[in-house]
Formats: C-alpha cells, structure tokens, sequence
C-alpha cells in the first residue's frame, strides 16, 4: 500500500528557561508573527505564523543542546518510519504521536502526521 510524505516542520530546539523570549528573537529574526506563543498550555511548544506553501516553524523547550531538526510529515507515520530505516535511518523513540528517528549521519528528525489540510504541493507518493 503506498503512502504520502513531504517535508513539514523546521523545529528550533530551544535549551532555555523562557521559550516565550525565543520566540520573540526567532520571530523578529525570521519577519515571522508569532501564532502561538504556548501550542499545548505547557509552555514547551510556540509557532511563528507562515504561509500554507512554507515549511512550518516550530519552538520547542528541550533538555538537550540547542540544535534544528526537521519534521518530515506522513499519512502513514509507520509506513515512513519504514520506508526510511530502509535506507539507513533508525527510530529511536515513539514519543506521544510521533517519531523520533536518526538519520545515519547522525541528524535527528521527527516523523509526524499530516500537519495541514490539505496536504499540499511538493507531495511525495511511495510504494
């Protein structure tokens, strides 16, 4: 069976107390408003505001370095996951509603459901 993939997410992993002064810097930086400064009340997720045809910016609060990893979203998260250890990747974590995986390189990035409706140009069909 195939599935759908493309590229979703830059994630601006943030070691810092306050996400909120992040998003403020990343948001004046970038010319991006901010969409939400607290995606899910925990104040560990914010959002700068882009268009339906731009990769979406995350903030996310983390324990780790700060870094920049990539969301690739699927319609199959399982499916992709697979597909992607197929060429060398490893998953190294489900965490919530996603996949947290290694690229052989090192390169950390998640696999997530499909962020918009709808799923939009730049499509990738596998089977």
């Amino acid at each position: 069976m195939s599935h759908r993939s493309r590229l979703s997410t830059f994630v601006l992993d943030c070691r810092v107390e306050d996400l909120k002064a992040s998003t403020e810097f990343w948001s004046r930086a970038l010319g991006k408003p901010v969409e939400s400064d607290d995606e899910d009340g925990d104040g560990k997720y914010a959002a700068l505001k882009t268009e339906r045809d731009e990769p979406i910016l995350l903030l996310q609060k983390v324990e780790h370095e700060s870094r920049v990893h990539l969301d690739i979203e699927a319609d199959d998260i399982d499916a992709e996951a697979e597909r992607l250890e197929q060429l060398g990747a490893k998953k190294i974590a489900f965490v919530k509603r996603w996949w947290v995986m290694e690229a052989p390189s090192g390169h950390r990035f998640c696999i997530v459901r499909q962020q918009r409706e709808p799923f939009g140009s730049h499509l990738n069909t596998w089977d």
